[in-house]
């Protein structure tokens, strides 16, 4: 799943090398901590959220194996 997020967001990054993504999980839940350049965060999130909401539709239609909630959050 993790490198399902990273190479979307280096497909849209202009600092691919930056790219970044650190999971954390719990019992019931995995996050997915997003970080990229400072530069790259509005086209990572897009307008109006419109592709952070996608790159989280499909992670967590990826996901549905694994019988926990999965988040993904955008950190810069």
């Amino acid at each position: 799943m993790k490198d399902v997020i990273i190479v979307i967001a280096k497909a849209l990054v202009d600092h691919p090398e930056d790219v970044r993504v650190n999971v954390v999980e719990s019992d019931k839940s995995v996050t997915y901590e997003l970080s990229v350049h400072p530069s790259d965060v509005g086209k990572v999130i897009g307008k109006g959220g419109r592709i952070a909401k996608s790159i989280r539709t499909v992670v967590t239609s990826a996901a549905v194996k694994q019988n926990k909630r999965v988040t993904v959050e955008i950190v810069s």
